[in-house]
């Protein structure tokens, strides 16, 4: 299943989550797409509950149904609370940490200058966004890539970037310090939901 790259707007108010990290697409219509405004939404089954968790959670992070899965179960092989583990190891890939570190304005963007090979970790280019960073490497951009106008622009605008990532704005480069804390990642998701989904 390809990954999804159409109005992410759509996808955002009928999923009831920002994608875009600003909070417009909710800001007018709070509600989902459709013709009958915002009477027409049925109760959702257990089942329809646990797809429309996994749906967020994947449109937020821009993956394909494969790699998603992939991801899922290479966390339940690890110790520790399988959701929790998930959420870790989708937050520990590079186009994420890009887009935390405030280089991108949204993960679809972030993807895309890891894609063009305007990344580095450890010094390396890496151009491959699903890329699983391990802690204390460092993220940086490549020097030919340091006036583009797309990481002025987003850096400008950002002024939160999580604890668990050193950033220094001036060499724009950050380093995955520690691992991220469940208290430190989306709190509108529900990972429980996803593993009941998947364990069906």
């Amino acid at each position: 299943m390809a990954r999804y790259t159409g109005p992410s707007w759509k996808i955002s108010r009928r999923l009831g989550i920002s994608l875009s990290g600003t909070g417009k697409e909710l800001e007018k219509r709070p509600y989902a797409p459709g013709q009958h405004g915002p009477n027409q939404r049925r109760k959702l089954s257990e089942y329809g509950l646990q797809l429309q968790e996994k749906q967020k959670l994947r449109h937020m992070y821009g993956m394909t149904e494969r790699q998603f899965r992939r991801l899922f179960d290479d966390a339940g092989k690890m110790k520790g609370v399988h959701g929790e583990n998930f959420m870790i190891l989708l937050e520990a890939r590079l186009d994420n940490l890009v887009y935390r570190m405030g280089l991108a304005r949204t993960r679809r963007q972030a993807r895309q200058l890891v894609n063009h090979g305007h990344i580095t970790v450890d010094g390396k280019r890496v151009d491959i966004p699903s890329y699983r960073v391990a802690t204390g490497q460092v993220i940086s951009v490549r020097e030919k890539s340091n006036n583009l106008d797309i990481i002025k622009e987003a850096i400008e605008v950002n002024n939160f970037v999580p604890e668990y990532l050193t950033f220094d704005a001036d060499k724009l480069e950050g380093t995955f310090s520690r691992l991220p804390e469940r208290s430190e990642l989306p709190a509108e998701i529900t990972e429980a939901l996803i593993v009941e989904y998947y364990s069906r």
